[in-house]
């Protein structure tokens, strides 16, 4: 199968870097004890590898500026938890595994949750797709099954232009690993370098424009803590359980033990390698923070984009307010032909007494409406924001555009608004998701008027 099940039994399962296929059978419950013990262990499970919904959002919003509604391949979906989180953000999602359990217990979720989910049992190394087909593919954790290499390469013709792959991977966090851990990982899956890995993205056609290491807790909240639970309260009488066990508590351990010598590690590439390796970057747009002389286009651009001048004046006394006005996080998207087009600013606000930054306004020009050069300004300040080390963004907009940029409710992180708002409408980005989120009641500056 092309899931992540069973990722806690590399040993007798992770095939061999630059393989092309994999044999159907050995993921066969039913011709296999062991395997299906691991179905058993990992069944109902959130997670079947390292990995978080705030590491697939914060993923999605290094992929750079897509389609407004971005058709997305997930491959290797097991039950389908970046599918749905992917969903949620406004794609369209088509999810493939070679277990049907998975794919159908992905469908039942995506139906209570009203969501749209395409899904197809194949193999990651034969899918059933035209060139070009989808304008992101999405492999967490799955990439091992055909090698990473062999991955990279097979999957780029499914790519319509402008179109990412985002894919995470394990690798060696140190150059000098202890033994234990080489051992372990020579067995299962030999695994390589960052920089191996990013030789290997380039050689196989890709520019990588952002990465990512996954948090530690993204091994252990949803995935090797209830993991282990459920290895230590499994019946090892069942044919296949005791060896499955074993090798799931092995792996566990080994993290445990020696996490600090391999880490996972998302990477956002491109396949137009000869283009500049800007992660906000697309095939038809730049972006660029404000210049001087730019003051004047700005309010044009939010005139245009607005029935009153409102925003245009609140962008103005913001920029005249030294507490709220931040360098470097005005941004414009440039259509081609060098026209202006979309415009996006970020400035500081407090939580509680922590600092901030609230997202808006954002305008585009009537005439460039839905080519995405709001979306193209948005992902750049929200680059240009992680760069100078701020975390914590706010915004108070539609409920389903800035999902696709990772914000999901703010009363999930405990913050609220001033004012009377629908919860929806009130959200929250972690531009870092493994560092701390203050809670509390937003302050906004003074040119807000709230």
């Amino acid at each position: 199968m092309t899931g992540r099940v069973p990722p806690a039994s590399p040993t007798a399962h992770h095939p061999p870097e630059g393989r092309t296929t994999l044999p159907e059978s050995p993921y066969d419950p039913i011709s296999d004890p062991t395997v299906a013990a691991f179905f058993t262990l990992y069944d109902n499970l959130a997670r079947q590898g390292p990995g978080s919904d705030a590491t697939t959002r914060h993923l999605l919003s290094l992929a750079g500026p897509l389609a407004q509604r971005p058709r997305v391949l997930d491959l290797g979906c097991g039950p389908g938890r970046s599918s749905l989180v992917l969903a949620q953000a406004g794609a369209e999602v088509t999810a493939v595994d070679l277990h049907q359990p998975y794919l159908d217990q992905l469908e039942r979720t995506a139906a209570d949750r009203g969501l749209a989910v395409h899904t197809i049992r194949a193999s990651m190394a034969d899918l059933p797709f035209p060139d070009e087909s989808f304008d992101l593919i999405w492999a967490e954790g799955s990439a091992y099954f055909i090698g990473f290499a062999t991955a990279l390469r097979s999957w780029r013709r499914l790519l319509a232009p402008g179109g990412r792959l985002v894919v995470t991977e394990c690798e060696w966090s140190t150059d000098s690993p202890s033994a234990e851990a080489r051992v372990f990982w020579d067995q299962a899956y030999p695994l390589r370098t960052q920089e191996h890995n990013i030789a290997t993205a380039h050689a196989a056609g890709y520019a990588v424009v952002a990465q990512h290491t996954l948090p530690d807790r993204d091994w252990f909240d949803q995935y090797y803590t209830p993991l282990s639970e459920r290895a230590h309260a499994a019946d090892t009488t069942v044919p296949g359980m005791r060896e499955a066990v074993a090798v799931t508590l092995q792996e566990i351990n080994m993290r445990r033990e020696h996490g600090a010598d391999y880490q996972y590690t998302g990477y956002v590439l491109d396949p137009q390698n000869d283009k500049e390796t800007n992660p906000i970057m697309s095939s038809s747009l730049t972006t660029r923070p404000e210049r001087a002389d730019d003051v004047a286009i700005i309010r044009d651009i939010n005139l245009a984009a607005f029935p009153t001048p409102h925003e245009a004046d609140l962008i103005e006394a913001l920029r005249a307010d030294p507490q709220a006005w931040l360098p470097g996080l005005s941004w414009l998207a440039e259509a081609p032909g060098g026209e202006l087009a979309g415009y996006a600013l970020l400035t500081r606000c407090h939580v509680g007494d922590s600092p901030a930054l609230t997202l808006g306004p954002c305008a585009v020009k009537p005439e460039h409406q839905r080519q995405g050069a709001g979306s193209a300004a948005i992902r750049a300040a929200l680059q240009a924001a992680r760069e100078q080390g701020e975390n914590l963004v706010l915004v108070l907009g539609h409920a389903e555009y800035y999902p696709r940029f990772g914000f999901t409710p703010a009363s999930g992180f405990g913050i609220s608004p001033p004012f009377d708002v629908e919860d929806k409408y009130m959200m929250a980005l972690a531009l870092t998701p493994e560092r701390p989120v203050p809670s509390g009641v937003i302050r906004y500056p003074a040119a807000f008027g709230v």
